[in-house]
């Protein structure tokens, strides 16, 4: 059952793949931020897909993240999510991103549970 307090946590090394440099939203060789949201959007993802019943899935639709320090290639870093509101099928979870030297980012991630089969249905519905 999907409640408040739902906490999750991911973490991973920085490769040059991730680097603003290399997904282009950027120049230099630092974590990007694309690949913060998308840190964020694994960890709260992660953290209600246990409670979800089968054929449930979740699809991110609002991130309102913060990336407040860079984070060289080679170091590891993590993100900590809260769910802290549901709303029928809205979850609006609490994010803060780190790495070896402190935080780098935080702010709020907004998902919706749906019901998989139906989603794919009308997605290919749009050919």
């Amino acid at each position: 059952m999907l409640q408040p307090g739902i906490k999750g946590h991911h973490e991973q090394i920085v490769t040059p793949e991730m680097s603003a440099a290399r997904v282009g939203s950027g120049l230099v060789d630092v974590f990007a931020t694309p690949m913060l949201v998308a840190l964020v959007e694994q960890t709260c993802y992660e953290s209600v897909l246990p409670h979800l019943d089968e054929g449930q899935g979740t699809v991110g639709t609002l991130v309102n993240v913060s990336h407040t320090s860079a984070t060289p290639i080679g170091k590891r870093v993590w993100c900590d999510s809260e769910l802290v509101e549901v709303d029928r099928r809205r979850l609006v979870f609490r994010v803060k991103a780190y790495d070896e030297a402190g935080p780098i980012g935080e702010g709020t991630h907004e998902r919706f549970v749906i019901d998989t089969a139906r989603f794919m249905d009308k997605l290919k519905a749009k050919g």
